[in-house]
């Protein structure tokens, strides 16, 4: 008797790696801010179908929970379920790397000319779209939660929490978890 082992079967509905690359590449060049978890919701769920909503929304759940940038890790939470962990380092490579090297050029740019009055005001110009870009993100990533009531509520408490009392991140947390999860338990409606 021969023990062979199963080759590897890559699921149809799973992208060539270099597609996979390419598509995190762009995004990674053309993302700003805050709005490069949107853009890989429109690659992994509405463009390319890579994912449904309720996959993507449960990666960035967990995305979240990990240390480090939440695009990131949702490139190698994607990157795995689509090919492996191959998959996850060709979506990370992908992503990072236009970032990386802006970054390093616009870095020995400043370098060389921080002094600059226009160098600030840049600098300023860049951070308040950022801001209107998080926004916007988060407003389409939260959609339908909009619509509810208790959502709303949890929103407005958590904006409250952070911003206005200005409460640390785990402190919100341990605060608003629980009440969340008392109003969304098992049976109850939304």
């Amino acid at each position: 008797m021969t023990l062979e082992a199963d080759p590897i079967v890559v699921d149809d509905k799973a992208p060539a790696l270099r597609d996979l690359f390419v598509q995190f590449l762009l995004i990674g060049a053309i993302s700003f801010g805050g709005g490069i978890i949107a853009y890989e919701r429109i690659l992994l769920v509405e463009k390319r179908k890579w994912l449904s909503p309720d996959e993507f929304m449960a990666y960035l759940a967990i995305s979240q929970t990990m240390p480090g940038l939440n695009s990131v890790n949702m490139a190698v939470l994607a990157g795995d379920h689509l090919r492996g962990a191959i998959g996850a380092v060709i979506a990370t490579i992908g992503l990072i790397l236009p970032g990386s090297l802006f970054v390093l050029a616009i870095g020995v740019l400043y370098a060389s000319s921080a002094d600059h009055p226009l160098a600030n005001l840049v600098l300023i110009g860049i951070a308040a779209a950022a801001s209107g870009l998080l926004a916007a993100i988060t407003y389409r990533i939260g959609e339908d939660n909009w619509r509810h009531l208790k959502s709303l509520l949890i929103i407005v408490a958590t904006f409250l929490l952070m911003s206005i009392a200005k409460l640390s991140l785990p402190l919100v947390l341990l605060i608003m978890a629980p009440i969340a999860i008392y109003l969304y338990r098992p049976g109850q409606g939304t």
